[in-house]
């Protein structure tokens, strides 16, 4: 018998920049740094109702982890998100199954130094003046705050607005006007030892409009990244205040 060599589409993805996978392509980021947490986020894009099922591969010694993102239409639907490390593994990589049919996603990776290529979203500084700012889909902000306290203030009239907040080795999902369901399950994945820690991954949520955190600066960036639909974040705002 002759063997028969499979071909597959696999993506550089070592910029962690936006990009679609259809059925049976991969995406693989080899440059995940030791001591940073890294979140994968992503949005179910096939203009179909029709669940997406992932495999995430972040060790050869362990199983694939699967993320489910819910279907939507008009690429409406919320991001799902997962965790790694680089302390426990310099690469991950995401796959669609050569057998999901019409399924499509987008993802990007987002961490305190990714996406590296920040093709496909926005990528802005963000100063501590208390000034709204908008707060869309593919949006991203990042700060290097001085050594003293400030507020970060997310608003949305919007029912479960949701986005990530990130420092070296921590992630904090903020959830504004939270249902009484909380998050979808499947929504947030942890994977590894080190995202598996206590505190290394936190959810924040408020049943009101805005959520606000005191947060003291150390010189060492934060980074901030909407995960939810266009349309729920039209209205979305983001300020950070010094406090001093």
């Amino acid at each position: 018998m002759h063997s028969v060599a499979l071909s597959s589409n696999v993506t550089n993805w070592n910029g962690g920049q936006r990009i679609t996978l259809k059925a049976g392509d991969t995406a693989t980021c080899t440059t995940l740094r030791p001591q940073q947490l890294y979140g994968i986020f992503v949005y179910n894009s096939a203009g179909a109702d029709n669940n997406a099922a992932l495999s995430v591969v972040w060790s050869n010694s362990q199983p694939p982890v699967n993320i489910t993102v819910p279907g939507t239409t008009a690429n409406a639907g919320l991001a799902s998100m997962g965790f790694v490390s680089g302390t426990d593994t310099q690469t991950v990589s995401v796959s669609l199954p050569s057998n999901a049919g019409i399924a499509q996603v987008e993802i990007w990776l987002g961490s305190v130094s990714m996406p590296t290529n920040t093709s496909g979203l926005s990528n802005h500084s963000l100063p501590a003046d208390g000034e709204q700012r908008s707060f869309n889909k593919y949006h991203r902000y990042y700060a290097v705050p001085a050594s003293k306290w400030y507020t970060l203030t997310i608003a949305s009239t919007i029912t479960q607005f949701i986005s990530c907040q990130f420092r070296e080795q921590e992630a904090t999902v903020f959830v504004v006007n939270e249902t009484s369901h909380g998050l979808l399950t499947g929504q947030v994945t942890t994977m590894g030892p080190t995202a598996n820690q206590k505190d290394a991954v936190k959810i924040s949520s408020a049943q009101h409009q805005s959520i606000s955190e005191n947060l003291q600066g150390d010189g060492t960036q934060w980074v901030w990244m909407d995960a939810d639909s266009q349309q729920d974040s039209n209205a979305a705002t983001i300020a950070l205040q010094a406090l001093s």
